[in-house]
């Protein structure tokens, strides 16, 4: 068993966040999450799911907003953690088209705020959630940290990049060890209503057409939620380190002034979306009605990540087949919803 530390998560209620929670719990680890309970989507599976952590007496809470520092320097301060991992935000690049202010309160207000509270605490790793999104207009693939990153195409993926940009500020100016990672279209049981798969389930279960955007012509870089939290969880051991020649080896995102790093976490398979619906017929067993439509404001036609950082600072790299991933979804969603 894993030797025991106290994390704070931000986003336990989450999708991402409550995977991440129960993998820790179940290796040993004291965790408190910390999580708005917004209503950007259904609030009773967000609650369901702290009630599965609550089960366990590792597990404590906190319900409040992050843009609120008094409350969280509170909370802080009662759990000292020795390890922050940030996933909590205001998500989705479509809803940033129409409530772009949101994005400013919870993500760049929220995340000075817990950046704040680690320098404060001095914790000895700070994690943080980016997305696939910030290499925006970039189309050189498969996408590497490494790269140029400065071509954001929605508010979403602006204020994560905003993230990042202060996260190594914080991490330069205070020598606060802060690990980005950059997220690759995650998926899997327990996953958010207003991403693709769920969306699709749930209409084709309900005979209803689903909306496939560009005609199809989409790719994405499907990364399965177990995947995705065993390599959050190795990551944490991963602490980055300032270099002290400013010399860093080819191929890591290491800062040559900071202990900061930037990880992509993603399947490193393109996909094409009418082969991931055609995956859902085949778990459901039955054939979709297609409405293709033009793509959508803000939209990018692929994701593609390169790994290779992840796997040689953990030794791990997700692989979790598209049609077996999502065969568990189906199952969770059945057994959920009971249909």
């Amino acid at each position: 068993m894993a030797q025991a530390r106290r994390i704070l998560i931000t986003g336990t209620a989450g999708f991402i966040g409550f995977h991440l929670a129960r993998l820790l719990l179940a290796e040993g680890f004291r965790v408190h999450g910390y999580d708005g309970m917004t209503d950007y989507y259904d609030v009773t599976l967000k609650r369901r799911r702290h009630a599965m952590l609550a089960q366990s007496p590792d597990f404590s809470a906190t319900e409040a907003m992050l843009e609120d520092q008094t409350r969280l320097d509170a909370v802080m301060d009662a759990f000292a953690p020795d390890v922050i991992v940030h996933l909590a935000a205001q998500a989705g690049v479509r809803y940033s088209l129409e409530n772009p202010r949101a994005y400013l309160d919870a993500n760049v207000i929220g995340g000075f705020n817990v950046m704040e509270a680690a320098r404060r605490l001095g914790v000895a790793h700070l994690l943080m959630a980016s997305t696939s999104s910030v290499y925006g207009a970039n189309t050189d693939m498969p996408f590497v940290e490494t790269a140029k990153a400065d071509t954001q195409l929605t508010i979403y993926a602006a204020t994560k990049k905003a993230n990042e940009s202060m996260a190594h500020a914080y991490a330069h100016l205070w020598g606060l060890p802060i690990t980005m990672f950059r997220f690759f279209t995650v998926y899997g049981p327990w996953g958010r209503p207003d991403l693709a798969l769920f969306k699709f389930v749930e209409a084709m279960l309900e005979d209803r057409p689903i909306d496939i955007y560009n005609h199809g012509e989409m790719y994405r870089d499907f990364t399965y939620i177990d995947d995705l939290v065993r390599a959050i969880r190795l990551l944490i051991d991963a602490v980055p380190e300032r270099v002290q020649d400013g010399i860093v080896a080819e191929g890591d995102s290491l800062s040559p002034v900071a202990p900061y790093r930037v990880v992509n976490i993603g399947n490193s398979q393109k996909v094409r979306l009418l082969d991931f619906v055609e995956a859902i017929e085949a778990s459901l067993g039955r054939v979709a009605q297609r409405n293709y439509m033009d793509m959508q404001m803000g939209d990018v036609p692929a994701t593609w990540a390169d790994a290779s950082l992840l796997h040689s600072l953990t030794g791990f790299r997700p692989q979790t087949d598209i049609r077996d991933g999502i065969a568990q979804f189906v199952a969770w969603y059945r057994d959920y919803y009971q249909k």
